[in-house]
């Protein structure tokens, strides 16, 4: 009966994928037809073309309150800086 739903469920998952990557085709359509609007011809399918096919600019990873607060504590002596971590780390 495990297997069963296992099964079930990895199916859902599998015939869900396809629908997730062509909304995400679509929402690239629509931004690329509106960024071409005012091109005509063989520019716009040269346009059409290149930002169709462009990857998504990756995001900069944030970087962590840790390594934020490592940087704030530098250079100072042992117990100052291990004071001046535990005040930072608790800070929003």
């Amino acid at each position: 009966m495990k297997k069963l739903m296992l099964l079930i469920a990895a199916s859902a998952m599998l015939a869900t994928a396809p629908a997730m990557a062509q909304n995400s085709q679509q929402d690239k359509m629509k931004a690329c037809n509106a960024s071409a609007a005012d091109k005509k011809g063989d520019a716009r399918k040269a346009y059409m073309s290149t930002c169709l096919s462009a990857k998504p600019a990756v995001a900069a990873k944030p970087e962590s309150k840790m390594a934020m607060c490592n940087k704030k504590t530098a250079g100072m002596t042992k117990d100052d800086r291990a004071k001046a971590q535990s005040e930072c780390m608790k800070a929003a």
